[in-house]
């Protein structure tokens, strides 16, 4: 497994690993979140060109051309000082391999060398693989008292969104401080 930014050709395939990795949420009777549509070609194209896209490709070519193929994605925004995880999918024939923990590690790098001072993100907090997953990882959920404005924006747009039906909540990676060599 490899990351590397996200290719334009890439984009249709984002769209197929977000579709697959949201059927595990039908299990749990989020309908809706199973069935949500992927972010459009045109909203991960304006990820892509800004570099906030990466892409965990197999890496394991059999001849068939599809060693650089996604399997894992993430993108992310720039919140108040930190990094802000917009979605982490994992298609669910890749999933229990760590690559949506390998794409958030290799974003905290890249955050940190930039002089961020955290990673952020919106989830739900009673989905196994949500919060749960993100505390195991090392982020913290957040206090009412500890969101900042942009964290309450977003969290405003996903309750006009309607995901306020099931609990949601903000987390928080810190980053250690860039390296000053």
């Amino acid at each position: 497994m490899r990351i590397r930014r996200a290719e334009a050709a890439d984009l249709p395939r984002l769209q197929d690993i977000e579709r697959a990795a949201g059927e595990p949420f039908r299990e749990l009777g989020m309908v809706e979140i199973a069935e949500d549509e992927p972010p459009s070609t045109a909203v991960l194209e304006r990820y892509r060109a800004a570099g906030r896209a990466w892409v965990a490709v197999d890496g394991n070519s059999d001849g068939d051309g599809d060693g650089d193929r996604p399997i894992a994605y993430l993108i992310h925004d720039t919140v108040d000082g930190a990094a802000h995880i917009e979605q982490v999918s994992v298609h669910p024939d890749a999933a229990h391999r760590g690559l949506g923990r390998a794409l958030i590690d290799h974003l905290g790098e890249r955050a940190a060398a930039g002089g961020l001072t955290g990673l952020t993100l919106t989830t739900f907090s009673e989905v196994p693989w949500n919060a749960p997953y993100y505390t195991r990882i090392g982020f913290r959920e957040l206090a009412e008292s500890e969101l900042t404005d942009g964290l309450r924006e977003i969290r405003r747009t996903e309750k006009e969104h309607g995901l306020d039906r099931w609990p949601r909540i903000c987390m928080r990676r810190d980053l250690p401080p860039a390296d000053p060599r």
